[in-house]
């Protein structure tokens, strides 16, 4: 029989640097889940990853204190501001730009993100990360 699910949490932890302070800490201690079990095993999954960037973690709680845990790649902001070599986005995007980016590195952003994003096809994925880049206030050229 399954094991009955106590809820799930969900976190942004920069890669091999989870540690039980905020915001593991409190997330995984109210549930009563062995927040050292998660930092070593989260930090061994992510230790080939870029160390720091910024990791989506979903962690799924169950009643008998157990958990399982599935990490996804960085956010596409994340890509786009390495790419663009800027620290933040625009605060008013659409009418300050704040850097450019190539199509050539859009397309290899979408590529890398594709399991991660909801769409069909490859063309779907650019469009995706093309709209990420204009919100962000980072013009695309050709």
């Amino acid at each position: 029989m399954a094991k009955e699910v106590l809820g799930f949490i969900k976190l942004q932890i920069p890669a091999g640097l989870a540690n039980p302070s905020p915001p593991v800490g409190p997330a995984l201690g109210q549930r009563g889940l062995n927040i050292m079990d998660f930092c070593k095993a989260f930090n061994e999954k992510t230790k080939n990853l870029e160390k720091g960037s910024p990791i989506p973690v979903l962690i799924t709680a169950h009643k008998d204190k157990t958990f399982k845990f599935i990490t996804k790649l960085p956010p596409v902001s994340h890509y786009l501001k390495k790419a663009a070599k800027i620290d933040k986005g625009s605060s008013t995007p659409g009418r300050e730009l704040v850097g450019k980016i190539t199509m050539k590195n859009i397309e290899k952003i979408a590529n890398e993100k594709m399991a991660d994003l909801n769409a069909i096809n490859l063309e779907g994925a650019v469009n995706m990360v093309k709209g990420s880049a204009v919100s962000m206030g980072i013009e695309v050229v050709n």
